[in-house]
């Protein structure tokens, strides 16, 4: 009977993710959070980072979660990728900050920044609560471009196509930015 209302859960919280997200084109809503990297908490700008290039903006639902970490480890995996293409990459969840700074050393390898949303401006925002499980981010990623227009989003709970996803993006993104050869 547990196993039957642990999938039931599951299916229902499936079911009601694909909440509306950003449309492609529309602004990216700027902020600043406290953020952590290595386990050193720092103060993240989104219009700071968007002058040195295009930000991968991905929400997730809370740190250490089995899903959660798996796409940090991913995206970590794929940082040299990203920051190839110019990208700075960061996650949202609202977790709060110490949770984050123990998050940005395990999951995501110190690679790139998490960012606490604990009264869910940034994740209301971007359309980014989980409509069933509002207490949670849903799984969302966003590729902003630097004038900070919203070029790919992506929302689904499984984590295991943000990356591959983000990247093929960004690559779209920035070959249609190069000149004819």
């Amino acid at each position: 009977m547990k196993l039957l209302k642990h999938l039931t859960l599951l299916l229902a919280i499936a079911s009601g993710a694909s909440g509306a997200a950003l449309d492609l084109g529309a602004v990216a809503p700027d902020f600043t959070a406290t953020a952590a990297v290595g386990g050193t908490a720092f103060d993240f700008s989104l219009r700071q980072e968007l002058k040195k290039g295009p930000v991968v903006l991905y929400f997730f639902p809370a740190s250490f979660s089995e899903g959660c970490t798996i796409e940090a480890h991913n995206f970590a995996e794929a940082i040299d990728q990203f920051k190839a293409l110019g990208a700075t990459v960061i996650g949202v969840s609202r977790d709060d900050i110490d949770a984050q700074k123990r998050f940005s050393v395990s999951a995501c390898r110190g690679k790139f920044a998490v960012a606490s949303d604990p009264d869910q401006r940034i994740m209301k925002a971007y359309d980014a609560v989980l409509t069933l499980r509002p207490e949670f981010a849903n799984r969302v990623t966003y590729v902003i471009a630097p004038n900070s227009t919203i070029a790919y989003q992506y929302t689904s709970l499984n984590p295991d196509k943000h990356v591959r996803n983000s990247l093929a993006a960004l690559r779209e993104w920035t070959a249609s930015r190069s000149p004819a050869k």
